[in-house]
């Protein structure tokens, strides 16, 4: 990575580590992956990389009005920006009707108190249209008697296992799930939800092929279900890894997280889709030890600890070898004959996984033609905002 890239002015105030969102890389790489995806409108993005209003106005600025969410924080945080942006860009001083159309999905099985905070939700932004996801018919017999009991109606995607194994209905299952999940009262059954964050072959043929054994599949149970008179009309499917392989698939809403911000991860392990990092971590080095050894003021409670292997890389230092990690520090070291950089110095990390690492701080610094223009809160970093 080149630290020209990432290098910005009038670093003295700035408290390290502190993490920047490069605008202009990030608003390249959305307006690419809208391009690949053939138009804003297929794309159904994650929210949890960045968890920001301030990301949420610019996807919507691009035409971007469905999004995806981890938890009912996040998505309190996009109908509350999505509301903001209507506000900001109205003619008038009257709401638009649909609020430019949102629609939000809680990608996650609601147990426990989120039933009622999910339907609470959905009640305080009616101008946004909410969906909820399950894999299990008594679960979703709760969330059928919670909203029939306040005369609502939610709207529901089946959440299908797509080899993953980690939630979702197997796909032997899913049809009889479907079918039986139609008739509760109080839920609206519109589709299918498909997370494959496994495919993580690094060869794009190998990813497709094993990506299309399962979609045959899923496509062969949504005609069943239309003959059966069931709709099924919305397929959300697959994360980053998989993104490019259902390009130009008709009836298919594609899900990437990571891609608009991208990190080393993503650049290093998927040559097909290897966008320019949008993210850096400034950081400052500490001390010098004996050798080529240095230490940085970044430590495991400033990057995200997943995956495996190294945590990050140094901008303009590709040879920089990770020697260990403690809770505020950070030691590497260099091959002979290179230059520690100097102590009190600013250095640049781009973050192996940049979502876990985005939610470790409460605010993210902008950054634009190398200047600090602006700070975005990280909203929804926090289990609960209001409901």
């Amino acid at each position: 990575m080149d630290i020209s890239t990432y290098a910005i002015k009038e670093t003295e105030n700035v408290i390290s580590p502190a993490l920047i969102y490069y605008k202009d890389i990030i608003l390249a790489n959305t307006k690419r992956v809208i391009d690949m995806a053939g138009g804003a409108a297929n794309l159904w993005p994650h929210v949890k990389s960045h968890k920001t209003v301030g990301m949420i106005h610019m996807q919507i600025s691009l035409g971007i009005t469905k999004f995806k969410c981890a938890t009912i924080a996040e998505a309190e945080m996009t109908a509350g920006a999505a509301d903001s942006f209507d506000a900001a860009h109205s003619a008038n001083s009257k709401p638009r009707e649909s609020q430019n159309g949102v629609q939000i999905i809680l990608a996650y099985p609601l147990v426990g108190p989120n039933v009622s905070r999910f339907l609470n939700l959905a009640a305080a932004y009616p101008r946004v249209t909410f969906y909820a996801i399950g894999d299990n018919f008594d679960t979703l017999s709760v969330l059928s008697q919670a909203a029939n009991g306040r005369g609502l109606n939610a709207n529901v995607l089946i959440d299908v296992d797509m080899g993953m194994h980690r939630t979702g209905v197997p796909l032997d299952s899913l049809l009889t799930l479907y079918e039986r999940c139609a008739s509760l009262p109080g839920l609206s059954l519109r589709g299918m939800h498909c997370y494959d964050g496994h495919r993580n072959d690094y060869d794009l043929d190998k990813r497709k092929e094993a990506a299309k054994e399962n979609d045959l599949k899923v496509l062969e149970i949504k005609e069943a279900l239309k003959q059966k008179g069931l709709v099924c009309e919305i397929m959300v499917m697959g994360g980053t890894p998989s993104f490019p392989c259902r390009l130009h698939q008709d009836g298919f809403y594609l899900s990437p997280g990571t891609l608009f911000l991208s990190d080393w991860a993503t650049c290093s392990k998927f040559p097909d889709i290897a966008f320019p990092p949008g993210a850096a971590l400034f950081t400052r080095v500490v001390s010098r030890q004996t050798g080529n050894s240095f230490t940085l003021d970044l430590g495991h409670k400033g990057i995200a600890a997943d995956p495996s292997g190294d945590r990050g890389v140094i901008a303009g230092f590709p040879n920089a070898k990770a020697l260990f990690q403690s809770e505020e520090h950070w030691v590497f070291s260099l091959p002979q004959g290179e230059e520690p950089p100097p102590i009190g110095s600013g250095v640049y990390v781009i973050p192996t996984h940049i979502c876990p690492t985005s939610a470790l701080y409460p605010e993210i610094l902008v950054a634009e033609s190398g200047e600090i223009t602006d700070t975005w809160q990280v909203a929804a970093r926090n289990r609960k905002i209001n409901f």
